[in-house]
């Protein structure tokens, strides 16, 4: 495993780096550029392509729209619903009309699109508005599966005129083909934002880099590949328990700087304020293997690792009409339970993650659920001696060894050949393909990989949205279902779960497809993700939760 050669790479990188904390200690607070003014900033090294919430897609874009906009309804720091825009709300006994009233003080940033510059009150037809906007074809939003297949539709499938309404100014409803129970989850997504008509009709696609919203920041400028600046919302209509206006922040910086090293670099000299999901290199020399934090920089700044709605695993292409060269092997369920007990989780994240990370033993679903349970729902953990029985009597012994190819990215070929090697111990021969993100993607996407790692990070927080995976009616491409699996059982539970308003009775049909997709192994759960979050000890009120959302309305910086 190369883990002296590593170390002692390390250890040079890191005299360089302690050369950096002695001359930093010494710098000014680098927000205050000598005025009494507050800015936060932080990087973004994957690409930001919009500012519109209607392609809020991925991290970068989710952090930053996150800054300028609300929605009816948002999470708090535990991944409950509290209010956004909307002051109150209710659900129809029949859980398919959800009626909401708007709060009468929310404006939208001033800008020369309203008259006078001034920015208008929110009403029930901006949100109205904002969600036709979204499943418009002609806007292509990456988001219209939120409503796709749940909001009111005809029987080809066309949404309703009467979906959304706007009863009056601040009375808005929604109506459900039939009950979803995480709808108000789905509602917290920036997709859910609402944005001004005046504003997309005078930018039209351009609006992705001229928002306007009703956030705590407003959008001042984006110098494209090197910097997006916001500036306090004067007029946020959010306050504190104390009655203060928010935000506290003067401004907010993004920075792009792509290099991981030389991120970490410029957040170790107080030119970033926060850094996120710290990469390998960086992550060895900050923590120990047991993910301790090293002596050297313990007080230089602040370490958290917290949970992060993402599973990480390894599927199997179960329905093989797109495979070129089809594997038998992987038809044969028992193939699958060897392979998933040949690997010692615990081990591998201790040695290539530093212990950030919590091991795969139970089903798809991650711990910061409430519905997750691994007593009720066990899975797999390192059992040589069971993966050797199973071999043997699917057929595969050292004479004729199992052999498979599995594909994956260059950012895990650490541990497909920790896994490799596990595999190889027991007479499996694994072979790995590594791919470039977007090729990897298209060819599981569409059934041509047959054994591949991926990950499943959380749209929103309910377990149903990790077991959608395995339900039959979402094949990939269209649906998530990567696996094509396939499972009457499941699908009956799933389909029971969707309506199911008590909660613990809908906890346990969860619990229940879970233990499914345990037994059947359409994938091999590897770990449920945890992110590392570096501050500046200077930064307050920046707390984390399992979406990895990064709010900044109430973070002060001293």
């Amino acid at each position: 495993m190369q883990i002296t050669t590593k170390r002692h790479y390390l250890s040079t990188v890191f005299a360089l780096l302690s050369t950096v904390l002695l001359l930093c200690q010494s710098c000014t607070e680098a927000g205050k550029n000598g005025t009494n003014k507050t800015v936060f900033r932080y990087n973004q090294p994957e690409a930001l392509s919009s500012l519109d919430p209607a392609f809020a897609r991925n991290q970068a874009n989710i952090w930053a729209t996150t800054q300028l906009y609300n929605g009816l309804v948002e999470l708090d720091q535990e991944l409950k619903i509290g209010p956004g825009i909307a002051k109150s709300w209710n659900v129809s006994e029949d859980g398919r009309t959800y009626t909401f009233i708007l709060r009468d003080d929310v404006y939208f940033h001033d800008h020369e699109v309203f008259k006078g510059g001034k920015g208008r009150k929110v009403t029930a037809q901006d949100v109205a508005y904002s969600f036709k906007r979204i499943i418009d074809p002609a806007t292509a939003s990456t988001g219209a599966w939120i409503f796709n297949d749940k909001v009111l539709s005809d029987k080809n499938g066309a949404i309703s005129d009467t979906a959304f309404l706007a009863v009056n100014d601040s009375t808005f409803k929604i109506y459900l083909n039939e009950p979803f129970i995480a709808f108000l989850e789905i509602l917290t997504m920036p997709y859910a934002f609402i944005v001004p008509q005046e504003a997309v009709a005078k930018y039209g696609k351009d609006f992705r880099a001229n928002p306007v919203g009703t956030g705590p920041f407003v959008f001042k400028q984006w110098d494209e590949g090197n910097a997006i600046i916001m500036h306090k919302n004067p007029k946020y209509w959010k306050k504190d328990e104390k009655g203060v206006q928010l935000p506290y922040l003067d401004a907010v910086q993004i920075s792009f700087i792509t290099d991981r090293k030389s991120e970490f670099l410029t957040f170790m000299q107080g030119k970033l304020d926060f850094l996120s999901g710290v990469r390998e290199g960086s992550r060895d020399l900050i923590l120990n293997n047991d993910g301790t934090v090293q002596d050297d920089f313990k007080g230089k700044f602040t370490v958290r690792k917290e949970p992060y709605l993402n599973t990480e695993y390894i599927g199997f292409q179960l329905d093989p009409k797109n495979l070129k060269d089809p594997n038998p092997a992987v038809q044969d369920k028992r193939v699958r339970q060897a392979l998933n007990y040949a690997i010692n989780k615990k081990e591998m994240i201790a040695y290539f993650r530093n212990n950030i990370g919590i091991p795969g033993h139970s089903g798809m679903v991650p711990p910061s659920l409430p519905s997750f349970s691994e007593e009720k729902v066990p899975g797999y953990s390192y059992n040589p001696k069971k993966a050797k029985e199973l071999l043997k009597a699917a057929g595969y012994t050292l004479q004729k060894p199992l052999k498979m190819r599995l594909s994956t990215v260059a950012e895990h070929k650490e541990l497909a050949e920790y896994m490799q090697k596990k595999w190889a111990e027991l007479g499996m021969q694994v072979t790995i393909d590594i791919n470039q993100g977007p090729a990897h993607q298209e060819s599981v996407d569409n059934g041509r990989a047959p054994f591949f790692m991926k990950s499943w990070l959380g749209d929103y927080p309910d377990a149903e949205n990790y077991l959608a995976l395995f339900y039959s009616k979402n094949f990939a491409p269209a649906g998530p279902n990567k696996t094509h699996f396939v499972n009457k059982e499941f699908d009956k539970l799933y389909e029971q779960a969707k309506l199911e308003r008590d909660v613990k009775k809908r906890w346990e049909m969860y619990q229940a497809m879970d233990r499914i997709v345990v037994e059947e192994v359409p994938v091999i759960v590897l770990y449920y993700d945890e992110v590392l979050r570096l501050t500046q000890n200077n930064i307050k009120g920046l707390e984390p939760n399992p979406m990895n959302m990064l709010k900044l309305e109430r973070v002060r910086k001293n």
